[in-house]
C-alpha cells in the first residue's frame, strides 16, 4: 500500500507499451503502478515515477520488485513459471497465476488443453524430425504452419513450410516445434475478457483483426459482418477459458472463422493490441479494466462510445522525411476527430511505435481514416 496515497501499489513486469498505457489507467485511478524494466529508455520507463532496473530472467531482481507491492503483474508472459511460483510461494500475490500463464507460454499444451475442453484448434502435432513433418503433410496437406512452441508473439516463431526442403532449415534449429494444419478462413478475430479473482467477468465486443506479414495492422470493433450468434460463440469460449484455465486479468483469445466455426489461434493473459481500441471505444478500457481485475475491484462496464470503432498500428518506416514530430502537428489538422497514441519507442521499420483510434457511425469511414493517418503518421503513406 502506499503510504501517501492509501491506494495499492501495483507491479508490472516489462516496460513496453503496455505497460505504459497501463501506467496511465493507474494514474487515472489514483493508483501506483511500480515497473520493472531493462532499461531506463524503455516506452513505459520513460514515463512511470517508481521505475526499477532489472530483469524479470533475475529471481532476485523479481522478489526485490515485488516487495511492497499489494500484487505483481505482466506486461508479457516471458517470465520464468518457476519464478512465479516461488513468488507466490513467499507470499507474493502474482496475477494471472503461474498455472494459467503456463498456457500462455506453452503453445503445446494450451492446444492439448483446449482440445480436452472441447473448444475448437486447427488441427496440429508436435514434430521434431522432417519425417514428423512431412507426415503430418500427407495427411492434412502443404502447406504447413511450423510454430515454436514457446517464446513467439507478432509473427515471430510461426513459419509456413510448403515442402520438406523449406522445412529443413527450421527443424534442423533443434527447437521444440508444432505443426498446424494450414487453416481457410474468412476473418481473424479476438474475444477478449477481463475476471476478477472473486469471479467477476466481463467481455468485450468481438472484433476482427486485420494482419499483414503476421502482424496486426488494423482492429474493428465490432467485427463486420459478424452475425450474433457467432460473436456470442467467441465471447462464450474466452469466458469459458477465463474460467478454467484460472485467468486473473485480461485474456485475449485469438480466433479463426472458418466454414466449419471458429478455432482457437493463441491466447494473451495480459492487455492485447486487439483492444487497444477500448481506451476511447469502451466505457473502460482494458488497461483500467486489467488494474481493476488483478486488484479483485468490481470490474467497468464494457459498452462501447460510439457504433463503429477502428484502431491502426502506426509501424515504423523509412527514416527519410519529416520528422514524427512534423507529421503529427500535419495529422492533427487533417485528421482532428483521429486520437494518437505514441509509445516513446525508438523508429524501426516494421516496429510499432504507436496507434490511432477512430470513432464514427459507420465502419468503412473510421477505418479508412485510421488507416490513412497511421500510415501518414509512420511516413508510408505520402497522402
Amino acid at each position: 500500500m502506499d503510504r501517501r496515497t492509501g491506494l495499492p501499489i501495483v507491479g508490472m513486469v516489462g516496460a513496453g507499451q503496455l505497460a505504459r498505457m497501463t501506467h496511465q489507467a493507474a494514474t487515472g485511478l489514483g493508483q501506483s503502478l511500480r515497473i520493472l524494466a531493462v532499461d531506463p529508455d524503455e516506452s513505459a520507463a520513460l514515463v512511470g515515477a517508481d521505475v526499477m532496473i532489472g530483469s524479470h530472467a533475475s529471481y532476485d531482481d523479481l522478489v526485490r520488485f515485488a516487495t511492497g507491492c499489494d500484487v505483481v503483474t505482466w506486461d508479457h508472459e516471458q517470465v520464468s513459471g518457476e519464478h512465479i511460483r516461488r513468488l507466490a510461494a513467499e507470499g507474493h500475490t502474482v496475477l494471472p497465476g503461474a498455472d494459467a500463464l503456463l498456457f500462455a507460454q506453452d503453445k503445446q499444451r494450451m492446444r492439448a488443453r483446449i482440445e480436452e475442453l472441447g473448444i475448437g484448434v486447427p488441427e496440429w502435432a508436435a514434430v521434431s524430425t522432417v519425417d514428423d513433418v512431412e507426415s503430418f503433410a500427407e495427411k492434412h496437406g502443404w502447406p504447413v504452419v511450423l510454430k515454436v512452441v514457446s517464446g513467439g508473439y507478432d509473427g515471430r516463431g510461426v513459419f509456413v513450410v510448403s515442402d520438406v526442403k523449406t522445412a529443413q532449415p527450421i527443424v534442423r534449429q533443434g527447437i521444440p516445434l508444432l505443426a498446424e494444419r494450414f487453416t481457410a478462413m474468412s476473418s481473424e478475430l479476438a474475444a477478449v475478457v477481463a475476471r476478477s479473482p472473486y469471479g467477476q467477468l466481463a467481455v468485450w465486443p468481438v472484433v476482427e483483426t486485420v494482419q499483414r506479414n503476421g502482424i496486426c495492422v488494423e482492429v474493428l470493433a465490432p467485427a463486420p459482418g459478424l452475425d450474433d450468434g457467432t460473436a456470442l460463440a467467441a465471447q462464450q469460449a474466452a469466458i469459458r477459458l477465463a474460467i478454467e484455465l484460472g485467468v486473473v486479468g485480461v485474456l485475449a483469445v485469438e480466433l479463426f472463422r472458418t466454414e466449419d466455426g471458429l478455432l482457437v489461434n493463441e491466447l494473451a493473459m495480459r492487455p492485447h493490441n486487439s483492444a487497444h481500441w477500448t481506451i476511447e471505444g469502451s466505457r473502460t478500457s482494458q488497461f483500467e479494466q486489467h488494474l481493476r481485475a488483478v486488484l479483485d475491484y468490481p470490474l467497468g462496464d464494457t459498452r462501447m462510445t460510439a457504433p463503429a470503432v477502428a484502431m491502426a498500428n502506426v509501424l515504423g518506416g523509412p527514416p527519410e522525411g519529416p520528422g514524427i514530430d512534423e507529421r503529427l502537428h500535419h495529422l492533427m489538422a487533417r485528421w482532428p476527430a483521429a486520437k494518437v497514441h505514441l509509445y516513446g519507442k525508438q523508429v524501426r521499420p516494421g516496429r510499432k511505435v504507436g496507434h490511432v483510434t477512430v470513432l464514427g457511425e459507420a465502419i468503412g469511414e473510421v477505418r479508412a481514416t485510421a488507416s490513412a493517418a497511421a500510415g501518414y503518421l509512420a511516413g508510408t503513406d505520402p497522402s
